[in-house]
């Protein structure tokens, strides 16, 4: 089998260490638009981002090892029905996390009028940045998709090359034959790759807001703005873990490469947090280049976020023909899909 991991994952230590340690330092000190007045009580704030840093680690990890669970966990396992609905649930929030929350904030960063007009007032770079995000999640959903097939191919003709097409034994006691790789055996190698390609692109594009809320979250010095967004970002980290973990089960990782990755999803945030407590005495939250780096950054995980929950997980199980033949299944799923998403937008009302 290939080893699907060494580069989405040098992929993902770039992204981290780039918005990590070059976030702080571009956005400390920037301070042309003041920050608004609030209430700000450090004291208590601190302990609330203390305890959040616990809480969302804790949601988080369960959420992504609960479907890492089917192998225990019968109900769990992606054969059986309840899988879909608890799929289509997650990629409900995966997709209201994209409209609701992410998009809105990458308006409000990009058309911040601590921002010059000239070209920032001129441009819808949102909405630019968001479709040539969802354009680039495409093209690589595409081109490491194709890349594994033709190299599948490559394999199995060496494969046949070297043993023959069907070679048979003739032994004193018995005969046996050999033949190729059946086409259901390819079907099912086909669909594997694709699920590995999905779990690593949609890792990417949580990882990139991820980071950014969390520095958010903990470099506010306001009690009243920490306790909502503790309460949304663990139901949010929760339910988003399930939607990854559903494709890492799906796509049949080895144990560690998912552990890797499951920790990976949960520390994101907890480690944001850390940052924003450590830069919240010189960030800045409305200086213009936090404000240009947050938007972008936004705008470019909504574009990831709502192309994979859109494509790869609803359409891609909606258009299911087990699902499609079981009208339990498919109003399950419609149903899923609308409480999920429906829930998510409604904490948008406190965050």
């Amino acid at each position: 089998m290939f080893n699907f991991q060494p580069c989405f994952f040098n992929i993902l230590k770039i992204l981290f260490l780039l918005i990590v340690f070059v976030l702080p330092t571009i956005v400390s000190g920037d301070c042309t638009c003041d920050a608004e007045a609030t209430k700000n009580n450090k004291n208590d704030a601190l302990k609330y981002k203390v305890v959040s840093i616990a809480v969302i680690l804790f949601a988080g990890a369960v959420g992504v090892s609960i479907p890492l669970l089917g192998k225990k966990i019968r109900t769990l396992r992606p054969e059986n029905d309840i899988f879909f609905m608890i799929k289509a649930f997650a990629a409900g929030v995966i997709l209201a996390t994209g409209f609701i929350h992410i998009l809105p904030d990458a308006f409000a960063s990009l058309t911040s009028p601590c921002l010059n007009e000239n070209p920032w007032g001129k441009f819808p770079f949102t909405s630019f940045v968001a479709m040539v995000s969802a354009i680039g999640t495409l093209m690589v959903d595409s081109f490491a998709t194709g890349f594994y097939k033709r190299q599948s191919k490559q394999v199995n003709r060496v494969d046949e090359e070297h043993e023959g097409h069907v070679h048979v034994h003739t032994h004193a006691a018995h005969g046996h034959a050999h033949g190729s790789a059946t086409h259901h055996e390819e079907l099912n190698l086909a669909e594997l790759i694709r699920f590995r390609v999905i779990s690593q692109v949609l890792e990417l594009g949580i990882v990139a807001h991820s980071v950014i809320i969390g520095i958010s979250l903990g470099s506010s010095q306001s009690p009243q703005t920490i306790k909502p967004l503790l309460a949304a970002l663990s139901f949010h980290q929760f339910f988003e873990g399930m939607g990854l973990g559903g494709c890492i089960a799906q796509a049949h990782f080895k144990t560690r490469s998912a552990a890797i990755m499951a920790t990976f999803f949960s520390l994101t945030t907890p480690v944001g947090i850390a940052i924003g407590i450590g830069i919240s005495r010189v960030y800045n939250e409305n200086g213009p280049n936090a404000l240009i780096v947050e938007g972008i950054f936004d705008a470019a995980s909504a574009g990831i976020l709502i192309y994979m929950a859109l494509v790869d997980l609803l359409a891609a199980d909606f258009m299911n023909p087990r699902v499609q033949n079981n009208l339990r299944i498919q109003l399950g799923a419609n149903a899923s899909l609308l409480l999920g998403a429906g829930c998510m937008s409604v904490l948008a009302k406190w965050a």
